[in-house]
C-alpha cells in the first residue's frame, strides 16, 4: 500500500512523490508483488482540481488497484482510468451488504475493506449475499471513537482534520 501525498489519510508521514511511487511500483512488480495506490480522502471543493490533473499521472504509474473512499472521486477515477481496479478503503464505512452492493454495482468496485466493527458472522453474510465482491477486513488496530474515519473530537478540539490523516490520537 503506497499513499499519494495530499490524496491518502497519512499526509504527516508522507514523502512519496511521483518518481519513488514509480520506482516501488516497478520494484515490487519485478518480484511478482502488487501494489495499491491509497487516495482515500474524502476530499473538500478545494482539491478536486489538482484530483482530477493527478489522475492521468497515476495511470502512468499502472498500479494493481487503487484505494478510495469518496464516491465522487471513485466515479472521475472510473472514468479517466478504467482499466485500474477501485478498491472501497475501510474509511468509507462499508457495513452490510446492501452497502457493498452499491459500490459494486454503481461505480464498479472490486474489492470492499470493510468496517473494523463488524464480527466474523456479519463478515460471512456479506460473502454470502455478495460472492462476487472479494472482501478485506482488518483483524487488529485502533477503532476511533465513532465509527472507523470519522474521528469528529479532532476537529473539533485542534481543528486538524481527521479524514486528511492529521487527527490528533
Amino acid at each position: 500500500y503506497l499513499g499519494l501525498p495530499f490524496f491518502s489519510l497519512r499526509a504527516r508521514e508522507n514523502e512519496f512523490n511521483y518518481e519513488s511511487i514509480q520506482a516501488c511500483i516497478e520494484f515490487a512488480h519485478k518480484k511478482g508483488k502488487k501494489v495499491y495506490v491509497t487516495a482515500n480522502v474524502f476530499a473538500r471543493n478545494r482539491k478536486i482540481g489538482q484530483f482530477e490533473e493527478s489522475l492521468k499521472t497515476w495511470r502512468l504509474l499502472k498500479p494493481d488497484a487503487m484505494i478510495m473512499s469518496d464516491p465522487g472521486l471513485i466515479m472521475r477515477a472510473r472514468e479517466t482510468m478504467p482499466e485500474i481496479p477501485i478498491h472501497l478503503s475501510v474509511q468509507a464505512n462499508c457495513m452490510n451488504y446492501r452497502a457493498v452492493e452499491f459500490w459494486h454495482r454503481h461505480l464498479g468496485v472490486e474489492r470492499v475493506i470493510l468496517s473494523r466493527e463488524l464480527n466474523i458472522d456479519e463478515i460471512r453474510e456479506i460473502k454470502q449475499r455478495v460472492p462476487e465482491v472479494e472482501l478485506e477486513a482488518f483483524v487488529h488496530g485502533a477503532i476511533c471513537i465513532a465509527y472507523s474515519g470519522r474521528c469528529l473530537l479532532s476537529s473539533y478540539f485542534s481543528y486538524r482534520d481527521a479524514n486528511q490523516g492529521v487527527c490528533d490520537n
